[in-house]
């Protein structure tokens, strides 16, 4: 993989690697340690909750301007 450095700007670059990157740290972190498939879908739950709340938080959010 490859990151190209423009004008010295190496924030940039550093952000884009990080952007390509994050999907892959993201999975391998995860199977770091083995978790067992109980703990997996806790976990997954957990998170689809967090999404959902989050979810009718910015749906709220935008009825309340239209009004």
């Amino acid at each position: 993989m490859k990151v190209r450095v423009k004008n010295n700007n190496v924030d940039s670059a550093l952000r884009t690697l990080k952007r390509k990157t994050k999907d892959t740290l993201i999975g391998l972190r995860d199977k770091q340690y083995y978790e067992k498939g109980s703990a997996r879908r806790h976990k997954a739950k957990a998170a689809a909750r967090i999404r959902e709340r989050k979810r009718q938080r910015d749906e709220n959010k935008s009825t309340r301007r239209s009004h």
